[in-house]
């Protein structure tokens, strides 16, 4: 069980049989009485947001949470489907719960699934995910001054800017927190 003073944000706790994260804390102490806690809680599940107000002596029931490493399969139009490789179990998740993540979801990608109580309800990419460029415009000749970009298209339908050296076929590596462009990959 958590206290209410090992209330901090990224906080992963059960209300109401439901998962919460914690992604604001405020923390007063009063000239009188006991100190409050007051956070803006984000349902794990539905995504809504509460904000909620305890005291010292308040606890915290932990959310049972698990990470499984899942690969990818493929998406229906409707769900995203991945595969968990050592019990070959599938588990489908909407578009809500990949989010932006479906600009980087490539076949046999493994991925981090947040699972609550043996049900889906979130994703964790790998940092970075190599990708194939499929349509960029050529580089401008004579353009040699730094940090040029144009616009790259990859093989999910993804756009983004990189440098102008970049061609189509060529494989990079993609930022999955930001979107951005990373390196190069040989191969």
């Amino acid at each position: 069980m958590y206290k209410a003073a090992d209330l901090k944000k990224g906080l992963k706790v059960e209300i109401d049989d439901e998962p919460y994260v914690i992604v604001g804390f405020e923390f007063s102490k009063p000239g009188k009485g006991q100190a409050l806690y007051r956070c803006r809680m984000k349902n794990m599940i539905n995504g809504n947001q509460m904000d909620r107000t305890y005291r010292s002596g308040d606890s915290f029931k932990p959310a049972a949470l698990e990470e499984r490493t899942m690969q990818y399969l493929f998406h229906d139009g409707t769900f995203y489907t991945f595969m968990d490789s050592k019990t070959y179990e599938q588990v489908h998740l909407t578009d809500d719960q990949v989010g932006e993540g479906k600009n980087f979801l490539i076949d046999n990608l493994e991925a981090e699934i947040l699972m609550w109580q043996e049900r889906p309800i979130g994703i964790t990419l790998p940092n970075f995910v190599n990708l194939r460029i499929t349509k960029t415009e050529p580089a401008a000749r004579g353009d040699t001054t730094s940090n040029v970009t144009k616009l790259v298209t990859v093989e999910t339908g993804y756009s983004l800017q990189g440098p102008a050296f970049l061609e189509e076929g060529e494989l990079i590596a993609v930022d999955t927190r930001t979107g951005d462009y990373g390196t190069r990959v040989k191969g």
